[in-house]
């Protein structure tokens, strides 16, 4: 059984699900490095892209009301929302020193409408009695800090993005002013979602399609140092006017070793992937979000690959976690997800075990979902990946949530709208949100609290641990 304090809801982002109207310029996001990404041309005619745009998608900017009322009714009392940094500051806040008088400069340049626009936004989440989670920045930067363009063709440029020097206290500016103007409102404050993602696909795995798609393993490293910093600072900046939970959100991965109790590689994956970043912001957080798709496995390398202090020694195996055939099978007969991502809730169970045995902070699950068009899957992708909780939980692990990816659907990055995560189909062109079955089953687990009346329904014994 889950306690009465314990969260059921669902996590948004902005850029993935704000936009739905091309021909209405007050709900359009031009001046964020993703909007430039994804309509380049080069990146269009190499298949980077998807060539959908996020124009095109979900309309919460306009239909906020009805998706809040869709999560009330389907039994969440909680909504991760995300603020967009380019929405409230489209022009460069770089003139304006840190430090007193800050904040009413940054005021003076501020988009008016889209602050008052977001504080309708948690207003409706308020009346209708959920609790509003914000989350600061979700992969997208301004253009003024990013430009992605110039850095993947090594023009000239002092927008790097997260490479920036002055990034990490840019960063806390805008995040101090968000604080000011909605500390009165947010109930949970995170700083950024999976900077390692932003960090590892921009600059390390460039065939994700992630901006800049720049192989730079010395950036890689820097970009997350960078991150950890913007973190901190915020942790700070936001408890200057609220003394709500600050925490950040992290993307993490369990790892198996193809030959078993290989601990040398797995001690390296498990610190190079997540304990690197939350180390370095440990300090600085009320709790730990935690997102969790997948495993990956992994095998020894012939020969470390050396990156300035630190050694990578394994390779990630195909056919396992994240490495599937898309929509088919895992080598361990699991099935798939519509991204390829093995089902495997067992990671969860014990990436909730290590992280807070590591870090002793209380754990929210914020992410974990399915690319699932026809709903095959998604049912058991919850009652299993709950079940984990439940079972960490009981061993005494502070979990206070669980937030699934997502209500509707989304735009997902540079894979446009071919893979969809909602619990609710989305009609993309009539806005409109239809529950998938798996959205009851969501709402019967939430109203009862527990998973027990659904363990029976195992077919393919992802509940066997």
């Amino acid at each position: 059984m889950f306690p009465n304090s314990f969260m059921f809801g669902a996590s948004l982002s902005g850029f993935q699900f704000e936009m739905g109207n091309p021909s209405d310029p007050s709900e359009l996001d031009t001046q964020t490095d993703w909007f430039v990404w994804v309509r380049d041309l080069e990146n269009l005619l190499n298949g980077i892209v998807s060539g959908d745009l996020p124009e095109s998608g979900a309309g919460y900017w306009k239909s906020y009301e009805k998706i809040h009322q869709l999560a009330v009714d389907f039994g969440m009392d909680t909504l991760r929302i995300g603020i967009e940094w380019s929405r409230i500051f489209p022009s460069s806040t770089r003139e304006i020193p840190f430090g007193e008088g800050m904040l009413e400069k940054l005021d003076s340049i501020a988009n008016k409408d889209a602050v008052e626009h977001y504080r309708k936004i948690m207003e409706d989440m308020k009346s209708k009695g959920l609790k509003v989670f914000v989350n600061l920045n979700h992969f997208t930067l301004p253009l003024w800090l990013h430009d992605p363009l110039a850095v993947r063709k090594g023009k000239p440029t002092d927008k790097l993005g997260w490479v920036s020097d002055d990034a990490p206290v840019e960063f806390a500016k805008y995040a101090e002013y968000i604080a000011w103007k909605f500390g009165d409102i947010v109930d949970y404050w995170s700083s950024m979602n999976e900077p390692h993602v932003v960090a590892q696909l921009g600059y390390f795995q460039i065939l994700a399609g992630f901006p800049p798609s720049y192989f730079n393993p010395e950036w890689y490293i820097k970009s997350l140092r960078n991150e950890a910093t913007a973190h901190n600072l915020t942790y700070d900046a936001i408890k200057r006017h609220t003394d709500k939970p600050v925490g950040v959100i992290y993307s993490f991965t369990w790892y198996d070793t193809l030959k078993p109790n290989n601990s040398e590689i797995f001690e390296n994956a498990m610190w190079l992937a997540n304990w690197n970043f939350m180390d370095q912001v440990k300090d600085k957080v009320d709790y730990i979000g935690v997102n969790y798709y997948t495993r990956a496995m992994i095998d020894k390398l012939p020969k470390p690959i050396e990156i300035q202090d630190f050694e990578l020694n394994w390779y990630v195996v195909r056919g396992y976690g994240y490495a599937c055939q898309e929509g088919g099978f895992a080598l361990s007969g699991r099935p798939a997800s519509e991204f390829g991502w093995e089902i495997y809730p067992e990671g969860l169970y014990y990436l909730l075990k290590a992280i807070y045995e590591r870090y002793n902070k209380p754990l929210i699950v914020t992410e974990n979902g399915i690319a699932d068009q026809n709903d095959k899957y998604r049912a058991q992708v919850l009652i299993s990946h709950l079940y984990a909780v439940e079972k960490a939980m009981n061993e005494g692990v502070d979990v206070r949530g669980y937030l699934h990816w997502s209500i509707v659907d989304n735009y997902e990055w540079a894979k446009g709208y071919s893979k969809r995560f909602g619990l609710a189909y989305t009609d993309f062109e009539k806005k409109l949100y239809i529950p998938r079955p798996s959205m009851y089953v969501f709402r019967e687990i939430a109203k009862t609290r527990s998973i027990d009346q659904f363990k029976g329904y195992d077919p393919y014994g992802l509940m066997k641990f």
